[in-house]
């Protein structure tokens, strides 16, 4: 079996639209206090020992099938698909596994949050790899921890970003699920079926991180915390639509139209965002996606030209305008008058 993964792969491939390995200060993590909503955190505790999906994630004998013989370009959008899936799941097991462990004697219900929940991302992570073994190729997990670069985040930063991060999962995933369901024909591997279940482990995780904000006011009740939640909410949601904009093909090979999927997506995060973040971002501002349809497109040329330049200095040279494009209409974006939380629900009615 072949492995996906060896060092020159993984120095090449990793960008800032690369899914992340992630670290935090354990010692700030281990002083939170969170007797403000200690009985959401003992209720999200049972949630997740009742481990709803214990018996989910069995493959039937539809996994058996030939999947070697789907189309070449379909079969490769679709096994990198798997790759960054499943590299995104290994990495919330780490981070997951690694805060239960510092957090055990000083805080001992968050600790166990965080363990269930490592062990779900460990079951998603698992999945998705013996998917991949399906196509005759496996990705070194191991490999992975010890290779990649982690990337530090205060514990404000890992909630805004971890919150989002498993809102967003769950959005994609039920979206996915509920067009194949209307659409079967598309369903070109059996994992899509397996969508529904797996994506409400996404939801109750988020709204443990959803829980882990309320314990502490300081995160969302002022000036700095608005303007972090708005930079947040626009790095995840751009950072979603870049690397979908140049995947489109495999969203198309499943029968959706990536804009309209990232559009959904994006809307639906966004309402969801609002009931915990004390701001939402105006997704409807007619000028909000033509930006992002902007950066997907300046983003697409950096690519070429890494395709097509081999020398250092022109890729620098060609990069650099487009970079400042890029930047600002980043910038632009950010600077989007945003809605007021309470304003989104009523919006949305």
């Amino acid at each position: 079996m072949q492995t996906t993964t060896n060092t020159s792969e993984v120095q090449t491939k990793e960008t800032l639209l690369t899914p992340r390995f992630y670290t935090t200060d354990f010692n700030e993590m281990a002083k939170l206090d969170i007797s403000a909503n200690t009985q959401e955190f003992e209720a999200l505790l049972k949630e997740f020992k009742s481990d709803y999906n214990r018996q989910h994630f069995i493959r039937d004998e539809e996994f058996e099938k030939p999947w070697q013989d789907l189309d070449a370009t379909t079969k490769s959008l679709f096994i990198e698909f798997l790759e960054r899936s499943c590299t995104a799941e290994f990495s919330g097991f780490l981070l997951y596994k690694e805060l239960s462990r510092r957090l055990e004697k000083s805080n001992p219900v968050i600790a166990e949050c965080f363990l269930l929940m490592s062990r779900d991302e460990a079951r998603h992570a698992g999945f998705l790899n013996k998917a991949i073994g399906d196509f005759n190729l496996s990705l070194d997990l191991g490999f992975l921890t010890k290779s990649r670069k982690y990337t530090f985040f205060s514990p404000k930063f890992i909630f805004y970003a971890t919150y989002l991060s498993e809102k967003i999962g769950y959005w994609r995933y039920i979206t996915i699920y509920r067009h194949l369901e209307k659409h079967p024909k598309y369903r070109i591997y059996p994992i899509f079926k397996f969508f529904e279940n797996w994506c409400q482990d996404e939801n109750r995780h988020g709204d443990f991180f959803a829980a882990l904000l309320k314990s502490q006011p300081r995160f969302l009740n002022n000036l700095q915390s608005r303007l972090w939640c708005r930079f947040f909410l626009l790095s995840v949601f751009a950072t979603m639509y870049l690397n979908d904009f140049q995947r489109s093909d495999f969203y198309k090979s499943i029968g959706l139209d990536p804009r309209q999927y990232d559009m959904q997506v994006i809307r639906k995060t966004n309402e969801s965002a609002s009931r915990i973040f004390p701001v939402a971002l105006d997704v409807d501002k007619p000028v909000f996606f033509q930006y992002l349809d902007k950066c997907a497109a300046q983003n697409r040329m950096l690519i070429e030209i890494d395709r097509k330049q081999s020398s250092k200095l022109k890729k620098a040279l060609h990069k650099w305008p487009i970079y400042a494009g890029l930047g600002f209409n980043l910038i632009r974006l950010y600077i989007i008058p945003p809605i007021k939380s309470d304003e989104v629900s009523i919006m949305m009615k």
